[in-house]
């Protein structure tokens, strides 16, 4: 069946396209959805036949392209021309320019923030040049509800050649060799965990990809689900072959409804191809997937958490280990649990084997890593790049800088239970022991870049509040200790902080990191610790001198009109919801500082030819 499958990669990898002319990519990521990518897609279509040249150009509808800040992302092949924030009115003229042969659309290019030059080929994009795109690449390529596009790549080749040509040992030992190792967070070898599984007593073992990501900002699962979805269950299919697994679950939280569609879709048509189901391509092997959607408890990204919720706990929480699940997981029977992103992996591995995929990354961390690149940056998105590559080239080259020429003070990398980098290591290195020994992790791959304007006291108290509500609460440590922090740093926040609450937080994280059972509360204290010791001066700017050097806190700031600006426009006092500005017509405004509720609407609302309202803390001031 595959042997006839055309594997033409100059084109972008479009099979059914191949006759034609051109064929118009459309981001179709929950990202684009945002902005109406559907409306694009139904605008090149009517365009296309309302003109009758359905033979020359195609349209395809993909998953996420990664560059979210310019959705909707469209990418004319074969010529691989970028444009972005495009719309449905720009259909008629961008295939106009297809037709006629100019081509470019001058105005839908993108246009580098640091050089101002306009740019056409996705590949010379600033964002994606730095990239490394194993993973992500083929997203923009293949429609995740048409089996031949992913087939047309290659797809279902590893497998093929697993099930035919290699031992299950032999799997196993591939993988190992690779170096790939788990991108859920804690970074374990992949081989190992795999030979753990294999060997394990019992005939019925189960194969588990975790997609309970949870961590605000990240959607690197789910763009991979919704995107390229066959390429995570030809790696479950081999790893299941590997191990000696006949039954493979999908752990998905039910709020990624496309991931969910998409995946349901490719598991059906997989197994009308006879990719999965029994006698697997005639092999002798049998492997099904079912889907299992999580109702959204963050503490289910932990695999024993997820083990409970799966077997049908209404409250799931961690499980005492040893046994580990590769031994005793689901329903007492071995389970092997790799994250998305780590299965996806898996086919390239087969395909291009273990010493290619090695020689990508650092000595203990290899391949790539797909990370989600939020906040104060010029770039936003999902971003895939080799192990090893600086902060500085991740923030500066891919994401563009920092946003309106401010400052870089931080990243937090991890998840809500990273710590927080500082400007003084921007150089360092992107991999699991790196980030390790700098108070930070992996984790799954969020990436949230701070500026100047941002105040690490309150970092650190946005992150506690999520993880104290997210705690499972089984450890006294991790329920109680996150807690805790949490109420210190507020106060801290408040003006209310004492001297000895900085030794406090300090001893508190560490009680958390020594006593909690599983990775969550043993990295929970990860922002206090981290924020403490790169940002020491800012917690005692708040306790000492009871202002925030940010202002931020809104207990330690207030916001004023300064009389020589203010042109007694009204704006400000009209917009504020609580009238605490007061003021006739063309006269100086004044703020009673009793009825401001700090919201701030009165800063955003003042004209740009006055600006006269500030914000000022006590001793700044």
């Amino acid at each position: 069946m595959q042997d006839n499958i055309a594997h033409d990669h100059s084109t972008g990898g479009e099979a059914s396209s191949q006759a034609r002319r051109y064929c118009i990519s459309i981001c179709g990521g929950t990202g684009c959805h945002a902005y109406k990518c559907e409306k694009v897609s139904e605008a090149f279509v009517e365009e296309i036949c309302r003109r009758h040249v359905e033979s020359d150009i195609e349209v395809k509808t993909t998953g996420c392209h990664g560059f979210c800040e310019r959705g909707p992302i469209v990418v004319i092949y074969p010529d691989h021309i970028f444009y972005q924030r495009v719309k449905p009115e720009d259909a008629s003229v961008v295939i106009d320019n297809l037709l006629n042969g100019t081509k470019v659309v001058e105005n839908l290019l993108y246009v580098d923030p640091n050089t101002q030059q306009k740019v056409i080929n996705i590949d010379e994009v600033s964002f994606y040049k730095k990239q490394c795109r194993l993973i992500l690449g083929n997203n923009g390529k293949v429609d995740p509800e048409k089996i031949d596009d992913y087939l047309a790549l290659d797809g279902y080749k590893a497998l093929r050649l697993v099930l035919f040509g290699k031992t299950p040992k032999a799997v196993v030992d591939e993988i190992k060799r690779s170096g790939l190792r788990g991108r859920g967070g804690a970074g374990f070898l992949t081989g190992q965990k795999w030979e753990i599984c294999r060997r394990a007593e019992g005939e019925t073992k189960y194969i588990v990809c975790n997609a309970d990501e949870g961590d605000p900002g990240a959607y690197m699962d789910r763009s991979v689900l919704e995107g390229n979805p066959h390429s995570v269950l030809e790696g479950m299919a081999i790893g299941a072959y590997a191990i000696g697994a006949h039954e493979g679950i999908v752990y998905v939280r039910t709020e990624y409804p496309l991931a969910i569609k998409n995946l349901r879709t490719a598991i059906e048509q997989a197994e009308q191809f006879n990719f999965l189901g029994q006698e697997v391509l005639g092999s002798g092997f049998d492997f099904s997937v079912r889907i299992c959607q999580g109702a959204g408890a963050f503490v289910c990204g932990e695999e024993t958490a997820l083990i409970a919720s799966v077997e049908g706990e209404r409250s799931p929480e961690p499980r005492i280990r040893p046994p580990y699940p590769a031994e005793s997981g689901l329903w007492r029977c071995p389970t092997n649990i790799n994250n998305v992103e780590t299965w996806a992996s898996v086919p390239l591995i087969i395909n291009k084997g273990a010493d290619w995929y090695a020689a990508i990354g650092t000595e203990k961390s290899k391949g790539t890593k797909i990370f989600s690149l939020v906040g104060k940056v010029n770039n936003t998105g999902l971003v895939e790049v080799p192990m090893g590559i600086t902060l500085r080239e991740i923030i500066y080259e891919i994401g563009g800088g920092i946003s309106n020429h401010k400052k870089f003070k931080a990243v937090q990398t991890g998840g809500p239970s990273g710590g927080c980098v500082p400007a003084s290591l921007l150089d360092l290195p992107v991999d699991y022991e790196s980030l390790t020994e700098a108070g930070s992790m992996m984790g799954s791959g969020g990436m949230v870049v701070m500026d100047e304007d941002t105040c690490m006291v309150d970092v650190a108290k946005y992150f506690l509040n999520f993880l104290k509500d997210e705690s499972c609460g089984k450890c006294t440590s991790c329920r109680e200790g996150i807690a805790q922090m949490y109420d210190t740093v507020l106060r801290i926040t408040q003006g209310k902080g004492q001297n000895e609450d900085i030794g406090l937080l300090e001893n508190l994280g560490q009680v958390v990191q020594a006593a909690s059972m599983c990775g969550f509360g043993q990295t929970a204290a990860n922002p206090v610790i981290s924020t403490i010791r790169y940002f020491r001066d800012e917690y005692t700017a708040h306790i000492e001198e009871k202002c925030c050097p940010a202002l931020v806190c809104k207990d330690l700031i207030s916001y004023t009109i300064e009389p020589e600006k203010c042109g007694g426009c009204t704006v400000c006092a009209k917009a504020c919801p609580c009238g605490a500005i007061m003021g006739e017509p063309k006269k100086v405004h004044e703020i009673d500082q009793k009825k401001c509720i700090k919201c701030g609407i009165c800063l955003s609302s003042c004209p740009p030819k006055f600006r006269a309202v500030s914000i000022v803390s006590p001793v700044i001031s």
